[in-house]
């Protein structure tokens, strides 16, 4: 909880802040909450707020999912949530002046409740705690700047496209020029990130039309790191939408242009400070081990890293994005790359996940991997050099269904995040499921309804 004496220095210090938005992050990673007027700020920010427990587990419609045990047949109770620490700072991107809070739900008894994906990170985290290990963890997050103006037949396009400068087959990766054309954009984010706390470090241009990236610093707690993560997207859909345009991190918003994932880097350090990946004269056997772990959790871990129908669509050949569970030494078309290139900093960049996850979710499945396989000391097989993945190499699901039947069923996720959120889990993502199996695309029409 935030101290009492800090809400109430940051109420008289914002003498001009009109509301509080206080919100969860629900299995989708999206915010849901209130807005709490100023006069009520300091009561939710001491004693907490009451939120429906099933707000934890709506689909990305934003509709309960009876499934998951929260709503239907239980009078839909609430839970107390009590504020981040951390989170408590100004919006800097509405024109009323606001502030907001994270907020994390307990139990009556004061436990943390199970359905709170932030929870499920953190009794990931309380593992390491026990072996006095302590993850550092940074995330880098693509997504696209779009036209706020869209329509059934022109769904997304890149900013700007109105005035002919911009088209779909331009990449212009790394342009300094086009960070130039959204400078005010860019200024804005940076700006929130400082207000908020957030630790944002480089922003660059990515491979497709509109496509950016930004990344985030190395912290040594997971759970602040999914907290920045989490953060910068608010931010960054924030500012966007002050300077009149859209941005979505949407896995495949382009079906051919490149994908937007979020590479999560880690290492980790024992008691002393000491990173323990780090070897004489080789990589540490610990970090061998780590990197056997991520391989063979991947296939069941992957309903987390793909989470929608969407995702899948980036994870195809030739496109930085991951197909199998391969690991390499500072390979890009590897899932999991090793770097060593600076000793201290060695470390693993884990390739998998998309832009669209919740970030919570992702590096609790990847630390628990890494665990595992430091525990269990899992051998990672043989490194792939370039594209060549060895028939060793397991295929990642490709298919939405196969993903998650595989999670429904995975012991590696029962004991990374409990039974009853792997439960919950998998229950919101077969409502989505269920319902893009009810829809008939245009291409089917297209192509079938008078052919066949």
């Amino acid at each position: 909880m935030i101290d009492e004496n800090e809400s109430a220095d940051f109420v008289r210090r914002n003498p001009d802040v009109e509301v509080l938005e206080a919100f969860v992050i629900d299995v989708n990673g999206v915010p849901r909450g209130k807005w709490i007027p100023r006069e009520r700020a300091l009561d939710v920010l001491s004693k907490g707020m009451a939120i429906p427990r099933s707000v934890y587990a709506l689909d990305v419609w934003g509709r309960d999912v009876n499934g998951a045990g929260l709503a239907e047949g239980t009078g839909d109770p609430d839970g107390l949530c009590f504020p981040v620490p951390g989170t408590l700072s100004r919006v800097s991107w509405l024109n009323r002046p606001t502030a907001q809070v994270m907020l994390a739900m307990r139990n009556p008894d004061g436990t943390a409740f199970y359905g709170d994906p932030r929870q499920a990170l953190a009794d990931v985290l309380q593992r390491y705690a026990k072996l006095k290990l302590t993850p550092v963890v940074a995330t880098e997050l693509e997504f696209y700047l779009i036209d706020p103006v869209r329509s059934a037949l022109d769904p997304v396009r890149p900013p700007n496209t109105r005035e002919g400068r911009w088209h779909t087959g331009q990449t212009q990766v790394l342009s300094i020029s086009e960070l130039q054309d959204f400078e005010d954009v860019f200024h804005g984010i940076a700006a929130a990130c400082r207000e908020q706390g957030v630790a944002a470090d480089t922003t660059l241009r990515e491979n497709g039309p509109g496509q950016y990236e930004i990344n985030l610093n190395h912290v040594p707690d997971a759970l602040q790191a999914a907290d920045y993560a989490v953060l910068l997207k608010r931010i960054v859909k924030g500012v966007a939408r002050k300077h009149d345009l859209d941005a979505t991190f949407m896995a495949k918003p382009y079906g051919t242009q490149a994908g937007s994932g979020m590479h999560v880097h880690f290492s980790i350090l024992d008691e002393n400070g000491r990173n323990i990946f780090v070897g004489d004269d080789s990589p540490a056997e610990t970090l061998m081990h780590s990197v056997g772990g991520l391989l063979e959790n991947m296939h069941e871990s992957m309903a987390i890293f793909a989470p929608h129908a969407n995702s899948y669509r980036r994870l195809t050949p030739s496109e930085h994005a991951p197909t199998y569970a391969s690991w390499g030494f500072d390979n890009r078309s590897a899932a999991v790359r090793v770097i060593t290139t600076s000793k201290p900093a060695t470390r693993i960049e884990h390739r998998v996940a998309g832009a669209d996850t919740n970030p919570y979710l992702v590096l609790a499945m990847i630390l628990g991997a890494a665990l595992a396989g430091m525990v269990e000391k899992t051998k990672p097989g043989g490194a792939i050099t370039g594209d060549d993945h060895a028939v060793s190499h397991e295929a990642l699901p490709t298919n939405w269904d196969h993903a998650l039947q595989s999670f429904a069923r995975s012991g590696f996720a029962y004991a990374t995040l409990g039974p009853k959120y792997r439960a919950l889990y998998t229950a919101c993502k077969q409502q989505e499921l269920s319902e893009f199996s009810l829809r008939v695309t245009d291409v089917e029409y297209d192509a079938y309804i008078r052919t066949v």
